[in-house]
């Protein structure tokens, strides 16, 4: 993934929460998210307490630690995973905005929270356990970079930076959702399941329309490839076979790995939100 080195970073559009030292309570998120809910799902199926990996201790501020908001231009970008974040966020808001205007619409602005460790979210508590996710409470992405490490050291996904992409692009697709009115609360694994590759498949439309926004170039085919992988990674059939041997489609939350990859494919090839369609998933 390649930044132009001269775009200029709005990083006001990420909420830089590293080293706060914030203090955990509250529930643990486990839903609205590409893989928070399979995460917490795979770690009981291990015999492993969500809870007991979020340390609940004050933490002091880390001094020294560097900040999203000295993130200015694409050069950053290009240099900085923390910048990266901030570019894609600009670039994904940046579509969904011009789209919305374009359908004669309004879209919000929604930041995304970077932390370490754990923070506070009008949904609860947000941890590195989780994962990433989006809280429709708050209208906010919430995002532990260190999550990148774990899709490849845990779910043995290739990673890279458009896999990232792909993460970020995903909950924002619950977003546009949100502003639609169309993320309610789902009343069943199966409306789960919809929802999920709906958003998978909005990630694939700001793909597409990645380098319109003036932040980055075009995917090539093989950051396309990375974005694939990452979804195959998340897929429930996979994680269902990694942790308890078996796959159990009704139990299902997020899809398969083949539905996962075809939705952000039809978002990837179509470039079109109409074709988000995912009602007779």
């Amino acid at each position: 993934m390649t930044f132009d080195p001269n775009a200029k970073l709005d990083p006001s559009q990420v909420e830089d929460r590293r080293g706060s030292g914030s203090t955990a309570g509250g529930p643990i998120v486990v839903g609205g998210g590409a893989v928070g809910l399979i995460i917490v799902i795979a770690l009981l199926l291990l015999g492993v307490d969500p809870t007991s990996l979020v340390d609940t201790t004050s933490q002091p501020p880390i001094e020294g630690v560097q900040s999203a908001q000295d993130c200015r231009t694409g050069a950053d970008a290009n240099k900085r995973e923390d910048c990266r974040v901030v570019g894609i966020v600009d670039s994904v808001q940046r579509y969904w905005s011009d789209e919305f205007n374009r359908r004669g619409t309004t879209y919000s602005l929604a930041p995304t929270v970077i932390f370490t460790g754990y923070t506070e979210a009008a949904c609860g508590t947000a941890s590195a356990a989780t994962g990433p996710f989006y809280c429709p409470s708050d209208r906010k992405v919430y995002l532990d970079i260190s999550f990148f490490q774990e899709m490849q050291s845990r779910f043995g996904a290739k990673g890279g930076p458009f896999a990232e992409a792909y993460v970020i692009a995903h909950e924002y697709g619950h977003h546009v959702q949100d502003v639609l009115g169309t993320l309610a609360q789902s009343s069943s694994n199966r409306a789960s399941v919809r929802v999920e590759l709906q958003a998978d498949c909005l990630s694939g439309v700001w793909a597409k329309h990645a380098a319109d926004t003036g932040f980055l170039q075009a995917p090539t085919d093989a950051e396309i490839a990375q974005a694939l992988d990452a979804a195959a990674a998340v897929g429930d059939d996979r994680i269902q076979r990694q942790t308890q041997g078996k796959v159990t489609p009704e139990s299902w939350t997020h899809g398969s790995s083949e539905q996962r990859q075809f939705w952000f494919s039809t978002g990837y090839t179509s470039g079109n939100m109409d074709r988000c369609d995912t009602s007779k998933v």
